[in-house]
């Protein structure tokens, strides 16, 4: 298990390289128009030409690159090219929105994901064509849509939740939980839907197989049966796909923040982006890298316990 752990550990931090590498040079594609759109558009080429030594992009593409990994390594993300603020200032004031919303709305997904899926394979009939269309409506409707939807119901209409704004777990628990269950609602609708597919066709495939029918001929009961040995093994397919799912989510959450006005990671990014904050976009980019791979990670951990043959693999 050890061997099985360090072995995705360490396809994680290739993982995680390689995309921020992959980042830093698009971005240094749009060097020139950086330092003119931090210059002014009325500056004259001297002083563009000074603020692009100021930032250091006058210096060798690989200088740049080493200098910016040696940083990332001791810890040290640099700071905004616009507001002069370091990086790691910067996320760690906006991160705790977006796992907040991340983290909720994957709770909410696997548990509805494994309810909804062995509902639908047990009862079969009309609880199952349910489940099916529910899943279709899921994969195609948007998450932003399912959040205006959402937003303008309860939180406009209603007024059951509030319709913008983040309260911190630190502050209040029952505000916190307000402030995250429409954007985490949002997020996890269509990462449910998929999920509970895949929940569905493993527990089918293993209510069908052979050791299933033995156990059951001998007296087991129906609730041992299901949740003892069916849903053990039916659950590891599925933690595969709600990884993958998390992935989804993540790039949701930059749209669902600005439909709920929370200034998380997702809009900073949008923002940092959109002006070519390069140090912003890279710290955040590899914060979220982190963030996907120990998700990824502790999903094949739970399957290499509940499957032991895939830790030889």
């Amino acid at each position: 298990m050890l061997m099985f752990f360090l072995r995705r550990f360490l396809s994680g931090i290739v993982l995680v390289l390689v995309a921020a590498s992959a980042i830093f040079g698009l971005m240094s594609l749009s060097d020139d128009a950086v330092a003119r759109s931090i210059a002014g558009q009325t500056a004259s080429e001297e002083q563009v030409a000074a603020k692009a030594a100021e930032l250091g992009l006058d210096q060798p593409l690989v200088t740049r690159y080493v200098d910016w990994l040696t940083g990332l390594l001791n810890g040290d993300l640099g700071s905004s090219w616009y507001s002069g603020q370091p990086v790691n200032t910067i996320i760690s004031a906006k991160l705790p929105v977006t796992l907040s919303i991340l983290l909720v709305g994957l709770f909410a997904a696997a548990v509805l994901a494994v309810l909804i899926g062995v509902a639908a394979a047990v009862k079969g009939g009309w609880v199952d064509r349910a489940v099916q269309s529910l899943a279709i409506l899921g994969f195609a409707v948007p998450s932003f849509l399912l959040a205006l939807v959402l937003s303008v119901t309860f939180a406009v209409n209603w007024r059951i939740f509030p319709a913008v704004g983040f309260v911190p777990l630190s502050e209040s628990f029952s505000g916190w939980i307000m402030s995250v269950t429409l954007p985490a609602t949002a997020l996890a609708i269509g990462a449910m839907a998929a999920t509970a597919q895949q929940v569905r066709g493993s527990m089918l495939d293993v209510l069908g197989a052979d050791y299933v029918r033995t156990l059951r001929s001998r007296g087991l009961s129906e609730r041992s049966l299901l949740f003892r040995h069916a849903l053990r093994n039916a659950v590891p397919p599925a933690l595969t796909v709600l990884g993958l799912q998390f992935i989804g989510l993540v790039g949701g959450a930059i749209v669902v923040e600005r439909v709920f006005g929370l200034y998380g990671i997702g809009t900073e990014i949008f923002s940092a982006s959109s002006g070519g904050d390069q140090p912003v976009v890279l710290g955040i980019t590899v914060v979220l890298v982190i963030i996907i791979v120990l998700v990824n990670l502790l999903m094949d951990v739970a399957y290499g316990v509940l499957n032991p043959k895939v830790r030889v693999a």
